[in-house]
């Protein structure tokens, strides 16, 4: 659950989940420190300097302050909103390059962020103890800048994300952790295949979930300046966390974009939907499988997941079907897509869907499919339509079920982003409106490409191919 590539068009969702605000002046007696915190040593050099200065002025108005008895931290509601940067307390260098020395300026702004972490409520000993020992990481700017030379084709991407080795490791993981699993599938109505199966796509079931120290990486991202805001919303959760005393900070291990554990939660999820299922007082996606699966079907069935709905099924068009409908902003209930000759590719009836869509990864020449709640309620996981296909499907094969019917078109090669580029300035120059060109396959850019389409009476299905960008292209 972080960002990433884009494989479909879909942009993926920045999570706002809630944090309490407090004064650092309410914290005077506040309860003890978590464990990793009480064992930290206090920071040394220029950042420890600049963090001392930094906490001795933000404590300095409490010390006539009353001390009040502060009341046990609320769980967050997904309603609410997060802390954001403030504008008058935040540093805001320029964004910074990975290969230059960044010592002197990531201690500074490492001291302006710890008075905004102050009066956000973070303890004073986290903020000194966890937030002071941070680490600039140029290799977090370098992938978060990094950006993939080829798009990757649907079929290429399943491939990989529904193989079946990861099929079967799934089925050994549903059937070696059946008791947790099942237990989160009862409780919130997610069938334990689904969950499942997000393990496999997030993390490959624990085996990779990352090697970053959440705190170092956020705060290298907050710094570094390309998603600052987002980033500092982001820090000041993975702070409150340690600050709960759910995980230790030198446990606290994900990717470079600061997703963690199994499933890949950023903080604020995991403030807003992280479960303590084994009962030991602590909300632990790290080690505890329990926790894992009741905290990832949690946040399904809080956006959205139906009990007892399916995802949706694999379908065949019509030949005279208007593939300009194949898209999920166009939704009607099963029936009317039936009176259009929709058909299960298996002869089987479809389900019962309200608001049901088509989706067609490949175009005119691939699969299609027909999708409702479920799959959309996936996307909020990760906004990608090839993401969410891949859980869909490698939760059915988990289940016993086949895989996909439909041959996917693999003689169609990918574009490269330069390629997609010059599709799109093609594309605006002919005046079909694609979009500001940036080589990403977006919905704007599948319309124009669809209106291009129109113009030469092809299907307009707006699925980009080589053959399309030279007509483009030629005089």
């Amino acid at each position: 659950m972080h960002i990433r590539p884009l494989y479909a068009g879909w942009h993926a969702g920045q999570w706002r989940m809630p944090s309490s605000i407090a004064s650092p002046c309410s914290l005077g007696r506040a309860p003890a420190l978590p464990v990793a915190a009480s064992r930290a040593h206090a920071p040394t050099g220029v950042a420890g300097m600049a963090l001392a200065a930094a906490l001795a002025l933000a404590l300095a108005g409490c010390a006539s302050a009353p001390s009040p008895t502060p009341t046990p931290a609320a769980k967050p509601v997904a309603a609410a909103t997060p802390p954001t940067a403030s504008p008058t307390t935040a540093a805001t260098p320029p964004q910074a390059s990975p290969d230059a020395d960044h010592t002197a300026g990531f201690a500074q702004w490492l001291s302006s962020f710890s008075a905004q972490a102050l009066e956000a409520g973070i303890r004073p000993a986290t903020v000194r103890d966890v937030l002071g020992k941070a680490q600039w990481l140029p290799r977090v700017v370098e992938l978060d800048r990094a950006q993939p030379e080829f798009t990757r084709t649907p079929w290429a991407y399943l491939d990989s994300a529904v193989s079946p080795q990861r099929i079967a490791q799934g089925q050994a993981q549903l059937a070696a952790h059946s008791t947790a699993l099942q237990a989160a599938a009862a409780r919130y109505g997610v069938p334990a295949s689904v969950i499942t199966a997000i393990w496999g796509m997030e993390s490959n079931y624990g085996s990779n979930f990352g090697t970053f120290r959440t705190v170092d990486a956020l705060a290298t991202l907050a710094y570094e300046g390309r998603r600052r805001a987002w980033a500092q919303t982001e820090l000041l959760a993975a702070l409150r966390i340690i600050d709960q005393g759910d995980i230790a900070a030198d446990r606290m291990i994900g990717s470079w974009a600061g997703a963690m554990g199994h499933t890949q939660f950023l903080p604020s999820v995991f403030l807003a939907y992280a479960v303590d299922a084994d009962g030991d007082g602590h909300r632990d996606i790290w080690g505890s499988v329990p926790d894992v699966t009741a905290s990832t079907a949690h946040f399904l069935a809080r956006s959205g997941w139906k009990s007892g709905e399916p995802w949706g099924a694999e379908v065949q068009l019509p030949p005279t079907f208007d593939h300009a409908r194949a898209d999920p902003a166009v939704r009607q209930t099963t029936a009317q897509w039936e009176s259009e000759e929709v058909r299960s590719i298996d002869g089987a009836p479809l389900p019962d869907l309200a608001g049901a869509s088509i989706v067609t990864p490949a175009g005119a020449r691939g699969p299609a499919f027909l999708v409702g709640n479920n799959f959309r309620t996936i996307l909020r996981y990760n906004n990608s339509v090839n993401y969410a296909l891949g859980v869909a499907l490698l939760a059915r094969q988990i289940d016993g079920g086949g895989p996909v019917a439909t041959p996917w078109p693999r003689d169609i090669e990918p574009l490269s982003r330069a390629q997609l580029q010059a599709l799109q300035e093609a594309l605006n120059r002919k005046g079909f409106a694609a979009g500001t060109p940036d080589g990403v396959m977006g919905p704007a850019t599948r319309a124009g490409l669809r209106g291009y389409q129109r113009s030469l009476g092809t299907v307009a299905d707006g699925y980009p191919t080589l053959e399309l960008l030279q007509k483009l292209q030629a005089p």
